[in-house]
């Protein structure tokens, strides 16, 4: 393990770059060199072209038996961001009874870390090689289980309330589903991970000729989608609000202390613990903001949680680093 100061350190070299490289989309907004609309051109990018290819070459790039034997780890993060999206889901749509694709996202934005900017430097800090475990689990979590259903269920909500505006014609609700979600499995964003699941799983492996080709474009997509994001905190005028202050609070705080608790009641080995509950204390990823972008839901308020959740995440996790003892 690594010392305190030197961990604390970490957090910040991990974060420094996300608020930087926001500060600069807002500032290029604050110039006029960037408006909401150019924006959106980037999200397009991001989501058509550049997330795809690099979750293609993450997924590929993860070992089957890698992620198959990681246990009470993968059970306690899938628990965190499979069974928590759900409960989320059902507590802002059913009790709180707000619209299917704020639920929606709300939910992703509470149960989703931002594994892939956070979690590797600071994970592989503190774990090393073993990080990958912790990770992978993680990013698959979010990539095959959380945005596709993310999508499927905005797209349902954007698309009823499309026919809403143009005609009244009511249509059988069932129908309506099955077509968004067919829809949604068009999209590079569901179908690409899927495709390297299918290829991982058959053995396949990516050449290295072709990695390279296809992070050149992939690895736009952290810089791309933090920068229109940084747009977004300008034209959308970034606030804290008590919703902005609870989705917060749920993601740093409560989720991984509840995990934590757990870890503790199933005598789980430090390691383990230690990785389940770092990995979902790193706070919420910026793709939240490019749906909320993409769909018009809860731009601002989704835009100030990965402002927010990204600043006090210093704190947070220096606190649950010092808890677990790593």
């Amino acid at each position: 393990m690594t010392s305190s100061p030197n961990l604390l350190l970490t957090i910040i070299q991990a974060i420094l770059p996300i608020l930087v490289t926001l500060g600069f989309g807002y500032f290029a907004a604050y110039r006029k060199d960037f408006d909401a609309q150019q924006a959106g051109v980037l999200t397009r990018l991001v989501m058509l072209y550049a997330l795809p290819l690099e979750l293609f070459v993450s997924i590929l790039s993860t070992p089957k038996a890698q992620v198959l034997s990681a246990g009470p780890v993968a059970a306690l993060i899938l628990l965190a961001m499979v069974g928590g999206y759900a409960a989320v889901f059902s507590v802002f749509r059913f009790a709180l009874k707000r619209r299917l694709s704020e639920a929606a996202i709300i939910a992703m934005t509470i149960t989703g870390p931002s594994v892939p900017f956070i979690g590797i430097p600071v994970l592989g800090q503190i774990f090393g090689a073993a990080s990958g475990v912790p990770i992978s689990i993680a990013a698959l979590a979010m990539n095959l289980i959380q945005l596709p259903i993310t999508l499927i269920l905005m797209g349902h909500d954007h698309g009823n309330r499309q026919a809403h505006d143009t005609t009244t014609e009511r249509r059988n609700e069932l129908r309506e589903l099955v077509g968004h979600l067919l829809h949604s499995c068009r999209e590079p964003v569901v179908w690409v991970p899927l495709l390297a699941l299918v290829l991982v799983s058959a053995g396949a492996f990516l050449p290295v000729f072709l990695k390279g080709s296809f992070l050149l474009l992939g690895h736009t997509t952290g810089g791309a989608a933090l920068f229109a994001s940084g747009v977004v905190l300008f034209t959308r005028q970034v606030r804290f609000s008590p919703l902005v202050g609870t989705i917060v609070g749920i993601r740093n705080i409560v989720i991984p202390g509840i995990i934590y608790a757990l870890a503790r009641a199933w005598h789980l080995p430090p390691q383990a613990l230690q990785e389940s509950v770092l990995t979902m204390a790193i706070p919420s990823a910026s793709i939240n903001v490019i749906l909320a972008m993409r769909y018009h839901v809860l731009e601002r308020e989704i835009a100030s949680v990965l402002f927010f959740g990204t600043l006090t995440s210093i704190a947070t996790m220096a606190f649950f680093i010092w808890l677990t003892g790593a």
